[in-house]
């Protein structure tokens, strides 16, 4: 592998073969997370694809020049022509590999792929999920001295860091973009000594032996587990709604429905989630149509007749939204009435989605108790019903799942294990 400037990119690139380059920037996590798997590859596949590095900052219009306008960006080339994959953020190591594969021979890669050798590391305590809750049990093990290892599919952050802002997390004067204080407790953990292992592929998770296999051939082993794996909100699927997520969309009327001032939102949705967050967000918008497939609520009967006799709300029964479409600064839902199967379009400055949440467990969702709403069950310690099985933060079953909680879980659970292993 070998670093190289603007100057050389005719004859290290162009006129290279097969190449792979990195674009880089220092004070960069995802390029952090990136390296390791990239010096990784570049022993396994240095002898047919040539892997070269090149500092973003100070090569930035050739990096311009190559639609690069992140860090890390990977681009490939082969034999001077610049492949139309390219790979940034949060890159795993499976990814990188498909793609690597595509440009060699199948009986060249099968060869490569029999000198993997599987890997086997241990560690104390591995913590699952790196959300807020993950990131403070790593914070708190590693100034107890505790040998701990963090692992997570995504970056470190969790469902905070793609939150517009935070205004109720203590110590802050000000509201906090919710990336950079997520970004400020991971540098925090990871400084401690806490070892990261993310945007990995948890390729297998065996509980009861305390063993994680990442990557396919990382075998991890700990005394102690702690999941801090963290929900999903439940999607609609339908067209819009990834692409505008984080962009008009919303999953949290905590988090940003103070946004929406004297402005107007759609919220789909008529459970009880759907109709507490409604009343939550009527303290702030002008505004607001809820859409509810069904002919009733079904949220409980008191949060209902607090919401039916708000003046700012609006419900639409027996309608279900069929997409959604940005206009200027306008979020616009195409809606159907499943009676008469007639659609038409509300416009709104926002929308929120409450169709219920779901807890990232099915890798061992059988292996534990949990409550009839699928979430895991932990003592007064965190400990789950599986011996040195800890569960923290929003996938644990609880009434309030909030940053500030999910730090308490982690808290908890950290202290609890240095106890013991003292």
């Amino acid at each position: 592998m070998k670093e190289i400037t603007s100057t050389e990119f005719e004859t290290e690139v162009l006129a290279g073969g097969k190449v792979v380059l990195d674009f880089y920037s220092t004070e960069c996590p995802p390029c952090e997370a990136l390296a390791p798997k990239f010096e990784g590859l570049a022993n396994l596949y240095g002898n047919d694809i040539r892997f070269v590095k090149m500092f973003r900052q100070q090569n930035k219009p050739l990096a311009e020049k190559l639609g690069v306008k992140s860090s890390p960006t990977l681009v490939f080339f082969d034999n001077g022509v610049q492949l139309e994959k390219t790979m940034s953020g949060g890159i795993k190591r499976s990814d990188i590999i498909c793609q690597l594969d595509s440009m060699l021979p199948a009986d060249r890669v099968a060869e490569i792929k029999s000198q993997i050798k599987p890997a086997i590391s241990e560690y104390d305590v591995v913590v699952l999920g790196a959300g807020p809750a993950g990131l403070t049990a790593g914070l708190y093990l590693c100034q107890a001295k505790i040998n701990t290892a963090l692992i997570d599919i995504a970056l470190p952050g969790g469902q905070v860091s793609t939150t517009h802002e935070v205004s109720n997390y203590p110590g802050f004067v000000n509201p906090q973009p919710g990336y950079m204080l997520s970004h400020n407790m991971s540098e925090q953990t990871k400084q401690c000594g806490t070892i990261y292992k993310v945007a990995v592929d948890v390729t297998k998770i065996d509980l009861e032996k305390k063993e994680i296999v990442v990557d396919e051939f990382e075998t991890i082993k700990a005394k102690k587990i702690i999941i801090a794996t963290g929900t999903s909100p439940n999607l609609m699927g339908i067209p819009g709604e990834r692409e505008y997520k984080g962009k008009g969309i919303s999953y949290c009327a905590t988090c940003d429905a103070k946004y929406y001032g004297d402005k107007e939102v759609v919220v789909i949705g008529g459970g009880n989630s759907a109709v507490e967050e409604a009343d939550f967000i009527s303290k702030f918008a002008g505004k607001i149509t809820i859409v509810h497939q069904f002919a009733a609520f079904t949220a409980n009967k008191q949060a209902q007749e607090k919401l039916i006799v708000n003046p700012k709300v609006n419900t639409l029964f027996e309608h279900e939204p069929r997409s959604f479409v940005r206009e200027g600064d306008k979020i616009v839902t195409e809606i159907e009435d499943l009676k008469t199967k007639e659609r038409r379009k509300l416009v709104s400055d926002g929308v929120f989605v409450f169709i219920g949440m779901k807890p990232n467990i099915e890798m061992f969702k059988d292996k534990l108790e949990l409550d009839k709403w699928g979430y895991i069950k932990t003592d007064e310690d965190m400990q789950t019903s599986m011996k040195d099985v800890y569960a923290v933060g929003d996938v644990i079953s609880k009434k309030y799942r909030q940053i500030t909680t999910a730090v308490a879980d982690g808290t908890i659970a950290a202290i609890a294990i240095a106890k013991e292993l003292s």
